[in-house]
């Protein structure tokens, strides 16, 4: 590797070199005391998964446990006890993304919409997001996602409202760009197999063809995330260093450039799984028992 190649890659991130597990983990615990901008809600507990009623005791318990290290709180539904999260993070001082999930199901999703406006008349929300990955996995049509987002348009005000999907979608649905306030861009260099020393290089530019897309228009980094353990995909190993790393490194860009981030994750989800893999259920700060894992 030449002088100016490494010179280029410790501008971009962390130095680690010669640092132990030990040392990685005394950084670790002195970036997260620092506090994140944001940090993406996991409220399911050992057992549960999406569809299972969730209680207000669980919520404001782990709530509790991230109120010291964020400002902001990401929720991905507003049904089954989702929509209570946004009500206690107010207590807590925590801003607020809160996101309508939507599939399928056609009468879910105007339950999840109409629970969104809702929420948002209430004053308990400070980013309304109409929509996660629909796109990426195809639930809806184009049009189909586009009226739900310009319906809830119509109803929310002094609210800016999004939608949530990996970088490249916003590249690739202009219509769908241009429907949105405000880019909630999904960024994800291990998906994409990419190398830990490299990932922040990868999420900058991911970053950067989102901001294009947008027009101007602001662009949050709505997920992104590091594996600690897990199956490997191709040259991104997940790993308690690696993890580690790479939110230390997002940290530092974060602050430095003032660019918004939600960390994913808070908690880990072993319902994750079925979904992706045995990695699905290490994405988490703190493990499924409520530990921090670094």
């Amino acid at each position: 590797m030449s002088i100016r190649t490494e010179k280029f890659l410790a501008l971009a991130s962390i130095d680690y070199a010669g640092k132990s597990k030990e040392d990685l983990r005394a950084l670790f615990e002195k970036f997260l005391a620092q506090g994140m901008h944001g940090l993406c809600f996991s409220p399911y507990e050992e057992g549960q998964k999406p569809g299972d009623q969730l209680s207000e005791t669980q919520i404001r318990r782990r709530i509790e446990i991230i109120a010291p290290y964020t400002k902001w709180v990401r929720s991905f539904s507003t049904t089954e006890g989702n929509e209570l999260i946004p009500k206690i993070a107010r207590e807590y001082n925590i801003k607020t993304m809160v996101g309508a999930w939507l599939g399928d199901d056609e009468d879910i999703n105007q339950k999840e919409v109409t629970n969104l406006i809702e929420l948002c008349e209430k004053g308990y929300v400070d980013i309304a997001a109409v929509g996660n990955e629909v796109m990426y996995r195809g639930d809806l049509t184009e049009q189909q996602l586009l009226d739900h987002i310009y319906y809830a348009k119509s109803k929310i005000k002094d609210v800016p409202v999004g939608y949530v999907d990996a970088y490249y979608e916003f590249v690739d649905h202009p219509r769908i760009t241009d429907a949105c306030d405000i880019i909630l861009a999904n960024c994800y260099p291990f998906w994409e197999g990419c190398d830990l020393d490299y990932s922040l290089l990868y999420m900058k530019d991911m970053y950067q063809r989102a901001l294009r897309a947008g027009n101007g228009k602001k662009v949050i980094i709505s997920e992104t995330g590091w594996p600690s353990e897990g199956t490997n995909l191709e040259g991104a190993f997940p790993s308690h260093e690696n993890a580690m790393k790479y939110f230390m490194n997002t940290q530092k860009w974060s602050k430095e450039d003032d660019i918004e981030i939600f960390f994913f994750s808070s908690f880990d989800e072993s319902w994750k799984v079925g979904a992706e893999g045995d990695v699905g259920a290490y994405w988490g700060i703190w493990d499924k028992n409520e530990k921090l894992k670094f």
